[in-house]
């Protein structure tokens, strides 16, 4: 039996669906969400969550939910503590209970569909593909070979969030992903892809943006910046965006303060440095990192130190010594050198 053919014969055994985005998810977690709904939906599953964590904050995002009208629930430990023996976990675009997500880590899964790297999945169905582009793309192949209904809104979906998680097509795109785009092009509507790909810009990203350009310290081919506190959690990926694009920088890695946690976000087309491993290997310790070779991302819990808000820049300023350090030592850069 084939994979798509596995996951329909066990949702076919559930009452409910519970499908788990990662924190802050994106468009690839959300679509793909989306569509893991919809599959459930034809397998006889009419009760069915989307539930995340974190916030819906970058502008692409929220857009993505209310122009598509996703409907997304906050997520509950106890919905996992307390579910039916039929009642169905799913996750997303991630893998690991406990691991950019507030699942319990002892948490049973039923359903895992992912494409980033990880090690020791363990789901009664895993679909993990660490070689395609985006999570969308694996299940726009159930969505064909298990004959849902292709909507206009599905497919948008699906088709902006492969572009999305590949950078329109620049960043570790298959020919799988191509495939898939082929397949919902005619489908799509246009001019929401259009609307979702040029939402507006808050003050607060902007500011936060300046600031990064504004720290900014390079150390060869390796740039380093914070954003300072903001509330802007998605200003540091669009901040890294723009400065990894600087003349000489290969690696960029902007840090900030958001809410009681230090958020990391890098970037890196430099086949030499994996900056999902670099992030997981300096900060394993204290919170979480990882991701893809050239796009990743990290938490720090600021643990004791989040009330710690009387001298704030002396909070920042110790932050910045701290966490810079530990990338320098991961990059094995020497800290005199940075200008």
């Amino acid at each position: 039996m084939s994979q798509p053919q596995d996951l329909q014969e066990l949702l076919e055994e559930g009452s409910e669906i519970n499908i788990v985005c990662h924190n802050n998810p994106d468009p690839d977690c959300l679509a793909s969400a989306l569509a893991l709904g919809r599959i459930a939906a034809t397998a006889g599953i009419d009760e069915q969550q989307i539930l995340y964590s974190g916030d819906i904050s970058h502008q692409q995002n929220r857009a993505f939910v209310n122009l598509l009208d996703v409907d997304l629930q906050p997520f509950d430990p106890e919905t996992v503590q307390n579910r039916k023996p039929d009642s169905l976990l799913a996750l997303v675009d991630h893998s690991i209970p406990g691991e950019n997500n507030t699942v319990p880590p002892d948490a049973d899964i039923d359903i895992v569909i992912d494409h980033h790297p990880a090690e020791d999945i363990d789901a009664r169905f895993v679909d993990h593909r660490p070689d395609l582009g985006a999570a969308a793309t694996i299940l726009t192949e159930y969505v064909r070979t298990l004959d849902v209904d292709l909507e206009t809104d599905l497919a948008t979906a699906l088709l902006f969030a492969i572009r999305s998680d590949t950078l329109d097509f620049l960043r570790g795109a298959t020919r799988e992903d191509y495939d898939a785009a082929g397949h919902l092009h005619e489908t799509a509507d246009p001019d929401l892809i259009q609307q979702l790909s040029t939402p507006s810009v808050s003050g607060g990203t902007l500011d936060a943006i300046s600031t990064a350009i504004d720290n900014r310290r390079i150390n060869g081919a390796v740039l380093i910046s914070h954003v300072g506190r903001t509330s802007e959690r998605d200003a540091l990926p669009q901040a890294v965006d723009y400065l990894v694009r600087l003349e000489g920088v290969q690696t960029a890695i902007v840090f900030g303060l958001v809410n009681g946690s230090i958020q990391i976000s890098a970037r890196s087309p430099d086949a030499r440095v994996n900056v999902g491993r670099v992030l997981n290997e300096a900060f394993e310790d204290v919170g979480s990192g990882g991701g893809h070779q050239d796009v990743a991302g990290g938490e720090i819990p600021l643990g004791i130190f989040a009330d710690y808000t009387s001298d704030d820049a002396q909070l920042l300023d110790m932050v910045e010594q701290i966490v810079t350090a530990r990338l320098f030592a991961e990059l094995n850069l020497s800290e005199k050198n940075g200008e």
